[in-house]
């Protein structure tokens, strides 16, 4: 039908030909390593998780502290 150049065919046949399949090239993991990568995430979630929960029970033991600091104040006054 129509008439293409030698070098847009040639071109084209690079373009189609089929690569390798590989993880790198899909992205996609297998059950092992998606567990393993699913497992350090989480690892990393729950430091992450302890650490803000040792912040916010400092900020809370100071504000205790604060309360009855306040308080022992008005009373010794």
């Amino acid at each position: 039908m129509f008439a293409m150049s030698k070098s847009l065919e040639q071109a084209i046949s690079r373009f189609r030909t089929q690569r390798p399949v590989t993880p790198e090239t899909t992205g996609r993991l297998s059950g092992a390593a998606f567990r393993a990568a699913i497992e350090l995430r989480m690892r990393n979630l729950e430091r992450e998780f302890a650490d803000v929960k040792g912040r916010l029970n400092g900020l809370i033991f100071v504000v205790i502290g604060a309360v009855i600091t306040q308080l022992v104040l008005k009373v010794v006054q």
